[in-house]
């Protein structure tokens, strides 16, 4: 795991998840008894799927999580560290462990996500099923309704900007985290997008997957402190002042991580019209 050690615990964990198809998963049950190839299974599956419903994205329950990385925000919002799990193996089983023992071990943060609750966590949460890794705590289902972890009204335990931005989904938020990002002068997507992450898997590209990842986790961190303001919960001076302590923290990290060169140079500052 790259990180830079923290000693503060903290309260929030902003995360994406970067996945892939499972190819023997695919070729066993979508075409059994054909002995395809895993990566050709994958290809005629997307060949389907972009004929059908005219997008070649496969299904969350035929993937794995390759790359996860987690912001790790102190209770008044300053970003305390940004973390790869088990970069640079990037190993299905073993990010998903870390995913869910980290939760734990800093003591069940709030998870913050951008339409993670719609594939993100349920990709998550399916990992563990797969690989035997008990989440007792997330699946506390002997609880009050309203006190359970997975519900989708609390907010204690899981923080979806999508649902922020749309009413729990009353709305549509048309652009995603991309136009979300360059409503506050930030990159969104840049170089990569996210229908590109199977082919450059196939292509051994795993660090530049990563560095997306790392992309996509600061843009929603920004988008959360927005969030914050627009709830009243931070001021609009103090929101443009974590915005400039994360720049300078990127900029003393630049040389060790080329996702943040990358992203400064795209960086925009929000104008405000007051």
């Amino acid at each position: 795991m790259n990180s830079e050690r923290s000693v503060e615990r903290p309260a929030y964990f902003v995360f994406d998840v970067e996945s892939v198809a499972d190819g023997e998963l695919v070729a066993r049950v979508r075409y059994p008894g054909e002995t395809l190839a895993p990566e050709t299974a994958v290809e005629r599956y997307r060949a389907q799927l972009l004929e059908d419903q005219g997008s070649d994205f496969i299904p969350y329950t035929y993937q794995v999580p390759l790359a996860i990385v987690v912001a790790k925000v102190a209770e008044d919002y300053r970003l305390l560290d940004l973390v790869s799990l088990d970069e640079p193996h990037h190993r299905p089983h073993e990010l998903t462990r870390l995913f869910w023992a980290g939760w734990e071990a800093y003591r069940q943060p709030t998870f913050v996500t951008f339409n993670g609750r719609a594939f993100d966590l349920p990709l998550l949460e399916l990992a563990a099923f797969r690989f035997g890794i008990g989440v007792r705590n997330w699946f506390n289902v002997d609880a009050k309704s309203w006190d359970q972890k997975r519900n989708r009204y609390n907010l204690g335990s899981h923080l979806d900007l999508y649902d922020i931005l749309t009413n729990f989904g009353a709305g549509r938020f048309s652009g995603g985290l991309d136009l979300a990002a360059n409503l506050l002068g930030k990159p969104g997507k840049l170089e990569v997008k996210g229908h590109m992450v199977q082919d450059m898997y196939h292509q051994g590209r795993l660090q530049e997957i990563s560095d997306y990842c790392r992309c996509d986790v600061l843009d929603t961190y920004f988008v959360f402190l927005r969030s914050r303001v627009l709830l009243g919960h931070l001021s609009l001076e103090r929101e443009q002042e974590l915005v400039d302590a994360t720049r300078d923290w990127l900029e003393a990290r630049r040389e060790t991580c080329a996702a943040y060169g990358t992203y400064l140079a795209q960086w925009g500052d929000w104008v405000n019209p007051w």
